[in-house]
C-alpha cells in the first residue's frame, strides 16, 4: 500500500462532496448580509451619539426663543417652541413649566395642568409649581383642587407667600372673610407687594372695612403709583368714607393712565 493511500475500508466510508455554484452564492450573502448589519450598527451607533449631543443644544435654543416670544405675549408661538423643545429633550423640566404658564395664558386650562403636574412629577419638591396649577384650579372654579394644591405647597413650604395668597383667593371666593384676611396678612408679612396688599383691601371692602382698606391702597400705590386699577379701587373706598374729592382724584388719575 502507498504510504499516502487511505485504508480500504476509511477509502469506502470517504466521500468528498463537490464545491456547488450556488453555495458559493449562499456564503456571499450571508457574508454580505453579516457586512451590512455591521455597518448599520457602526452609523446607528454615531448617528444616536451626534443626536445626544446635538438634541439638547436644540431644546435649549427652542427653550430659549419660547422663553422671548412669551415675554412678548406670543403665547401660541411660544407653545410650538417649548413642545419642540420636550420633543428633543423630555427631561427639560422648564419648558414644561413655561409651556404651562402659556396654556394658562390663552385659556388652555386643561393642558397647563397637564403640564404643571408633569413639573411636579419631576421636581417633587417645587411648591411654587402647585401654586401655579392651583390658581388654574382656581380659574375653573375647582375649588377642592386649589385648595389641596395650596395645602400640600405649604407643606412643602410653609413660608410661601403666594401660597397663603392663593388659599386666601379660595377662602374669600368661599365667603370666608375672616379666613382670607388673616391668610393675606400672612401673605403681606412674607411679600409686602402689589398684588398682597391690593388683594387684602379688597377684601376688606368687602366688609366695609374702608379704613384698613384706604391703608393698603395707599401701600399698594406706593409701591406701583401707575396701576390705574388700584387708583379706581381706591377711589370707591375714600368715597365709602366721604372723600369724595380724593375719590374723583383717584378716578381721574385712572383715567389718565389708561389714556381715556
Amino acid at each position: 500500500m502507498p504510504e499516502n493511500a487511505l485504508p480500504p475500508n476509511l477509502q469506502e466510508q470517504t466521500v468528498f462532496m463537490p464545491v456547488m455554484a450556488e453555495d458559493v452564492e449562499r456564503r456571499k450573502r450571508r457574508n454580505g448580509i453579516v457586512i451590512a448589519a455591521v455597518v448599520i450598527a457602526v452609523l446607528f451607533a454615531g448617528w444616536y451619539g451626534y443626536r445626544r449631543m446635538v438634541d439638547p443644544v436644540a431644546a435649549q435654543q427652542s427653550y430659549d426663543d419660547g422663553v422671548r416670544l412669551f415675554r412678548s405675549n406670543r403665547y401660541e408661538q411660544a407653545i410650538l417652541n417649548f413642545s419642540r423643545a420636550v420633543d428633543l429633550k423630555p427631561d427639560l423640566v422648564e419648558a414644561y413649566r413655561m409651556r404651562g404658564r402659556s396654556y394658562a395664558a390663552v385659556s388652555d386650562p386643561d393642558k397647563a395642568i397637564a403640564d404643571f403636574t408633569k413639573v411636579s412629577a419631576l421636581l417633587p419638591s417645587d411648591s411654587g409649581v402647585l401654586v401655579e396649577r392651583g390658581f388654574v384650579y382656581y380659574g375653573r372654579k375647582d375649588f377642592a383642587h386649589a385648595m389641596a394644591d395650596a395645602s400640600s405647597a405649604l407643606k412643602l413650604d410653609g413660608k410661601l407667600a403666594k401660597a397663603y395668597n392663593l388659599r386666601a383667593t379660595i377662602e374669600r371666593s368661599s365667603g370666608q372673610i375672616p379666613q382670607a384676611i388673616d391668610d393675606f396678612s400672612r401673605a403681606v408679612a412674607l411679600a409686602p407687594d402689589l398684588d398682597n396688599y391690593f388683594q387684602r383691601a379688597a377684601t376688606y371692602q368687602l366688609i366695609n372695612d374702608h379704613p384698613h382698606a384706604l391703608a393698603d391702597f395707599d401701600e399698594a400705590l406706593n409701591i406701583s403709583p401707575d396701576e390705574s386699577h388700584t387708583h379706581f379701587a381706591r377711589a370707591q373706598t375714600r368715597a365709602a368714607l366721604g372723600d369724595y374729592k380724593g375719590a374723583k382724584e383717584d378716578i381721574e388719575i385712572g383715567r389718565r393712565i389708561d389714556g381715556w
